[in-house]
């Protein structure tokens, strides 16, 4: 998943400063730019805009008379040359305040601001579909962001609100439920072993009637998904 973007700014130099930081950061998507709030409205009529970024001084309406007179507006980061609209804009809610000209440093700081809001599970993106080697996840702990093969990912396992995932050379731990990071994964390639464990197919090296082998760990079979476990495994005890 990556965020949609709006940018609304009467410069065009200032429009393409905040496009080119965007465009270094892999969850960010630019959906559209525009030069007068008024041109907005239609925008998110019939686009989906997670984040807007918005300027604050533009003839006709300005940004922040734009703001309130949205009735459900996306989050908002403010763009200006003006110090003094700052109060205002948090009373409205925003997510930061840039000050130009915007340095990329403090740019991230105003987008982490937004990921720090948003439910935790919208921190990890899946980058591509389907099931090729290439696929990746981003996992964020942190101000650090993770990038991740799928190829790679051995097990995850679940500790209480954290998980860890486990490859042949690291380990991540990350604030999320075990079952958000089963919904990223495909189905094909992962399996749910237990309340605790999502498990690489192909990387299980053997199992049993109880347990799963992955490289050098042997990881449980729940008694509530034993039958579906080796129903994917294609293995059918009765027949032996």
């Amino acid at each position: 998943m990556r965020i949609n973007c709006l940018i609304i700014d009467d410069e065009p130099l200032a429009v393409e400063v905040i496009q080119n930081h965007i465009n270094k950061l892999d969850s960010l998507n630019v959906v559209d730019t525009c030069h007068r709030a008024a041109e907005a409205f239609d925008i998110l009529r019939t686009k989906k805009i997670d984040l807007l970024f918005l300027d604050i001084q533009m003839p006709g309406l300005t940004g922040l008379e734009f703001l309130r007179s949205l009735r459900h507006p996306p989050k908002v980061i403010l763009t200006t040359a003006f110090k003094e609209y700052a109060l205002e804009g948090y009373e409205l809610d925003i997510v930061d305040y840039l000050m130009k000209p915007i340095s990329f440093e403090r740019f991230v700081k105003a987008v982490n601001k937004f990921f720090e809001q948003q439910p935790r599970d919208i921190e990890l993106h899946q980058a591509k579909p389907a099931c090729d080697d290439n696929n990746f996840l981003y996992i964020r702990t942190g101000k650090m962001v993770h990038k991740v093969l799928l190829k790679d990912i051995e097990y995850v396992e679940s500790l209480k609100d954290y998980v860890n995932i486990h490859t042949s050379d690291r380990t991540i731990t990350a604030r999320q439920t075990l079952s958000s990071i089963e919904n990223m994964l495909n189905e094909e390639r992962f399996m749910r072993i237990h309340r605790s464990f999502i498990v690489s197919i192909n990387h299980i090296s053997g199992f049993t009637a109880t347990t799963i082998a992955i490289a050098d760990k042997n990881l449980p079979i729940g008694r509530n998904y034993k039958q579906q476990v080796f129903h994917q495994l294609n293995y059918h005890p009765g027949d032996e």
